[in-house]
């Protein structure tokens, strides 16, 4: 017999890849009671609306990536791959997002997605600044290069690109954009030294 905590875990495991795939409105709470055997009766005592399970369910999606993120920047490994990496989890992240989800979402649930959008600028990519910033402090980047203004390149490409809404309208996946601007934007801004380990990682396709 499942705990509450572990019963609730499996709730919102589910419900988020059901919205994350198909959006807000085309998923019902008897559809995801049904699809784990259990009554609609359980799924409301944990959450009270289909609206609150969305909100709970992202949340977990945004908590999971900032602690992986915080993972990465606390980790030992050099500067480059700790930039190569992040950017690769937060495009692994934003794919999870279907296209027909997107619009839904907009539609349907727009304070829902308000909240997903505020988190991705107030927290992810203000990590990927703090990691620029200590990329800059141990002279990762040439001379010649204005570290504020690669600051901006990047976190307005990530604002532009690496954006749920943007990438419903062409092809190319989260993170084929996030290796694509890593690769254009750090291979001339890079030392010598820098560019070395950035090479080195190519070679690595779940990095980069």
């Amino acid at each position: 017999m499942p705990t509450d905590l572990e019963q609730r875990e499996r709730i919102l495991e589910h419900s988020l890849s059901e919205f994350l795939t198909r959006g807000f409105s085309k998923v019902t709470v008897d559809e995801i009671a049904v699809d784990l055997g259990i009554s609609k009766k359980t799924i409301y005592k944990f959450f009270p609306s289909k609206e609150e399970m969305l909100r709970a369910s992202l949340h977990s999606m945004m908590r999971s990536g900032g602690w992986e993120l915080e993972r990465i920047a606390s980790s030992d490994k050099p500067l480059v791959e700790k930039l190569a990496t992040a950017l690769m989890t937060m495009g692994k992240y934003v794919s999870r997002i279907r296209p027909e989800a997107v619009a839904d979402f907009q539609r349907f649930a727009p304070t829902l997605w308000r909240e997903l959008e505020q988190y991705r600028e107030e927290h992810v990519i203000r990590r990927l600044v703090r990691l620029m910033d200590d990329a800059r402090k141990e002279g990762v980047f040439r001379p010649e290069v204005d570290e504020q203004i690669v600051i901006y390149m990047l976190t307005n490409s990530i604002r532009a690109i690496i954006n749920p809404a943007v990438l419903t309208k062409h092809s190319f996946s989260a993170e084929q954009a996030g290796r694509c601007i890593f690769k254009v934007l750090f291979e001339g801004a890079l030392t010598d030294e820098a560019r070395k380990e950035f090479h080195v990682l190519e070679h690595y396709p779940d990095i980069l």
